[in-house]
């Protein structure tokens, strides 16, 4: 095992931050009013007493972002765990379908799925893990590799009560990044390195935001409001819903 220390993980950051936020930065440049509506619930908003276009336009922004920023830095967090436990263990990106990290600890071999937090899946895509899983361990079988296999979900923060699954371990939060880096404290050496250019980063992002919410805004008013500003919500829900959409 060999000790990572803070400025590899900096250097790591520093050049795959700027992924992250330039992914966030597209999913804004081609988002289209169109597709915006047929994802989100009208009802949901109508029931929360949205009354104009902008406020409408930020709700719809702001549930759209929640779920693109999540994923995209899901896969940031995901490839840093693949960086770590290749610095400290000798690691690598698995070649497995399923499985996304592979190493030897302790006479230990890893097959480990990242995901980022515990609560990231439905019982069919739990047991679609699990049956990853299985394929791996029968592939190594097969190979005759004697060594004991251990399989991880590894989730990069959250906790787990109950880690042992049976066949397999779900470890969540300081104890993942602790079994990639052998540090118990490196959980939170990851914070610092992320501030990197994240004033600069976010403000050319809020300047996007400006833009594409005054934008969309202008459309929801043209095409989906009233006289007096108000929305029109029967022909705002029959456009995400209707048998036949109706012409905007």
């Amino acid at each position: 095992m060999t000790p990572i220390t803070d400025d590899q993980v900096a250097v790591y950051v520093r050049n795959h931050i700027g992924e992250f936020h330039e992914k966030r930065l597209e999913s804004l440049r081609v988002l289209k009013l169109e597709k915006l509506l047929r994802r989100k619930n009208p009802y949901l908003f109508r029931s929360k007493n949205v009354e104009n276009a902008t406020e409408l336009v930020g709700h719809l922004l702001d549930a759209h972002l929640s779920s693109q920023e999540e994923t995209l830095f899901g896969q940031f967090l995901e490839g840093l765990a693949i960086h770590v436990a290749q610095l400290v263990h000798g690691g690598q990106k698995s070649g497995i379908s399923g499985i996304d990290l592979e190493f030897v600890s302790s006479g230990k071999r890893y097959l480990i799925s990242i995901k980022s937090g515990p609560n990231w899946g439905n019982s069919a895509q739990i047991e679609n893990m699990r049956l990853s899983f299985r394929k791996a361990k029968q592939r190594i079988r097969q190979d005759r590799d004697s060594i004991e296999v251990v399989a991880v979900n590894g989730c990069c923060y959250g906790r787990d009560r109950k880690p042992d699954k049976g066949e397999y371990l779900k470890i969540c939060g300081q104890d993942f990044w602790r079994l990639l880096s052998g540090d118990d404290t490196f959980f939170t050496r990851i914070i610092e390195p992320l501030g990197h250019e994240a004033r600069i980063h976010n403000e050319r992002f809020a300047s996007q935001y400006r833009e594409l919410k005054a934008k969309l805004s202008e459309q929801i008013e043209r095409q989906f409001c009233l006289e007096n500003g108000g929305i029109d919500w029967p022909r705002l829900v029959g456009f995400s819903s209707a048998r036949n959409r109706p012409q905007t």
